[in-house]
């Protein structure tokens, strides 16, 4: 039980892909304990200023920022606008399949912007922030990944996948380099959430599929994650290290 409902008082989080779904949730969670939260969004602008209002709402404040992770120009902006910004939170959240692509079909420019989006700008930007953590001697990094990292993903998926596995892999060497440092690193593996993306992605049929084969016999929320993603953050998870804890209603119970 959380005994310190502003733990993280006087600490800045920096929220990726958070106008909307499991971004935003935890963006609005960190600030409802205390943390100014950094929003950035790429095309879900009125998304990101709801985020911001209900961050305000909730008694701190923030800002938003555009960017375009999915390429380098994007990224490059993005890391200028961070420049010496204090981060003390971290959640690479930040992710799409882009599209359901068969691998044959698959171009070589689709694949790496697949990668620059889901691993490549989550280990840029780690690497902005790392510095005043390990300086601060304190930080925290939550890295979401996918269950499709662990199963290879619905059909067309193979990029996102093998892109959230490498992620998954990125998550355990950040928290064995940085623990001595004081920074704690740790993932989130989410199943089938109902956000936008799965509405994007993924059909009736295919989300009636995930149902049947869930114990719990539903899709998650973005709140649920959310709740995993702060409490990685918190006093109780305080010897917890470099793991990833699946979110997913026991669809992947191994």
């Amino acid at each position: 039980m959380n005994n310190d409902p502003k733990e993280f008082d006087g600490l800045t989080a920096l929220v990726t892909g958070s106008s909307n779904g499991i971004g935003a949730e935890a963006a609005v969670k960190f600030a409802e304990r205390g943390a100014r939260v950094l929003i950035q969004y790429h095309r879900g602008k009125e998304g990101a200023e709801v985020v911001l209002r209900r961050v305000r709402e909730a008694g701190s404040d923030g800002e938003i920022r555009q960017a375009d992770l999915s390429h380098s120009d994007g990224v490059n902006a993005f890391l200028e606008w961070l420049g010496a910004r204090k981060i003390d939170i971290l959640v690479n959240n930040a992710g799409s399949l882009v599209k359901r692509t068969r691998f044959l079909e698959f171009t070589a420019e689709l694949w790496r912007e697949v990668f620059l989006l889901n691993l490549d700008s989550a280990m840029l930007i780690s690497k902005a922030v790392l510095p005043h953590m390990v300086e601060r001697g304190r930080g925290y990094i939550v890295n979401i990944s996918s269950v499709a990292a662990r199963n290879g993903g619905g059909l067309g998926a193979i990029a996102y996948s093998s892109a959230k596995a490498a992620l998954s892999a990125m998550n355990k060497g950040l928290a064995k380099e940085f623990a001595p440092a004081g920074v704690r690193v740790n993932g989130v593996s989410p199943g089938t959430i109902d956000t936008n993306y799965h509405r994007t992605f993924s059909t009736d049929q295919m989300l009636d599929g995930v149902r049947k084969a869930t114990p719990l016999g539903r899709l998650g929320t973005s709140e649920e994650v959310a709740d995993v993603i702060v409490f990685l953050c918190s006093k109780e998870a305080a010897f917890i290290q470099g793991q990833m804890i699946e979110v997913n209603g026991g669809f992947l119970l191994v």
